[in-house]
């Protein structure tokens, strides 16, 4: 469709950086505003039913609208990497525990502690330089043994997602959808938190149809991204690096528009505060805490929104185990870090 548009000079990648800024925008205004973190919805918080309302908003809608731009014909996931052939089930297990620690250790997933980072976190800074080195070491770099270790172990299950299951996809997304926003509405967030966490769910399928669509070209192919935070983040660290060699991608931009959108909206609500580190033994928990977060979101592909919010979108049950052991990593690191260190 991108040859219809009437873009002259620009090619799809030019155009998907500035899309990918856009919709990290977007995100990240409305992430900074509601405090949008799947972290705080499972570790034990005074706000935790709020917080995973909140989540399950966007998570409900992310299905849905995505599963509607699936029956109208603008995007298919059926050749995605979630619905690969040969499920890479200990490299997801092991990587979204290793990223549900990391997020209990640095109190924040690798897209809140990015929107963090443009309300003048300074520690939140650090987290996410670190994060975006390790993702890219793991990926091409030293770490890449470890995930190519794990990777060996797959398994070919005959059914790769609900879309598989009796029903269909639009059945099951309703049901998935269904069952969230229960939950949701009891949780007892403002209605402010739930609109924009309905209009966060709805920046998934934007995602997927923007690049996925608007912006294919045949003769030069962009993959098809929506929103996260664990391949962005290497493709900015590595740009950042390496800017006169390699062009800009969507990656970038969705970063970019992510930082500059909890700057927009803190400074906005006059909550835009420098915050740095109170000592040694706090910085070394948030360094480590980054490291797993690096190395866990290669190997779950994804953190807790690329997965989580734009994998399950997809229907996918690689993204399905990738939450869930993010989750069960959160817990099992609240229980013995945070809630013994209280004690």
């Amino acid at each position: 469709m991108f040859e219809d548009l009437g873009f002259v000079e620009l090619t799809a990648k030019q155009v998907s950086v500035w899309f990918g800024l856009c919709l990290g925008l977007a995100f990240g205004v409305m992430a900074e505003i509601t405090r949008f973190c799947f972290r705080r919805g499972v570790v034990k918080s005074p706000d935790r039913k709020q917080a995973l309302g909140v989540w399950l908003t966007a998570f409900a809608f992310a299905i849905l609208s995505t599963q509607a731009a699936v029956a109208l014909g603008f995007v298919d996931f059926a050749d995605h990497r979630l619905y690969a052939t040969n499920m890479q089930v200990l490299a997801i297990v092991v990587g979204g525990l290793l990223m549900g620690t990391g997020m209990v250790l640095t109190r924040g997933c690798p897209s809140r502690v990015t929107v963090l980072f443009g309300t003048g976190n300074l520690r939140a800074g650090l987290v996410a330089l670190i994060f975006g080195i390790v993702v890219l070491s793991t990926l091409k770099g030293l770490l890449a043994p470890v995930r190519l270790g794990l990777g060996i172990a797959t398994v070919s299950p005959e059914w790769q997602g609900f879309v598989d299951l009796p029903g269909g996809a639009l059945v099951w997304a309703v049901i998935l959808a269904s069952g969230a926003l229960v939950y949701a509405a009891r949780s007892g967030a403002r209605v402010r938190d739930y609109i924009l966490a309905a209009l966060i769910g709805v920046l998934v399928a934007v995602g997927w149809v923007g690049s996925g669509y608007v912006l294919f070209d045949e003769f030069d192919p962009i993959a098809m991204e929506s929103l996260g935070a664990t391949l962005p983040w290497s493709e900015m660290t590595f740009w950042t690096v390496a800017s006169s060699s390699i062009p800009a991608s969507f990656g970038v931009g969705l970063i970019g528009g992510m930082i500059a959108g909890g700057l927009v909206a803190s400074v906005a609500g006059g909550r835009f505060k420098l915050q740095g580190f109170n000592g040694g033994p706090e910085t070394l928990r948030y360094v480590i805490g980054a490291v797993l977060m690096g190395v866990g979101g290669v190997l779950a592909g994804g953190c807790t929104v690329g997965a989580g919010l734009a994998g399950m979108s997809t229907l996918s049950f690689a993204a399905l185990i990738a939450i869930l052991s993010i989750a069960a990593g959160g817990v099992i690191a609240d229980r013995l870090v945070d809630r013994r260190a209280a004690v």
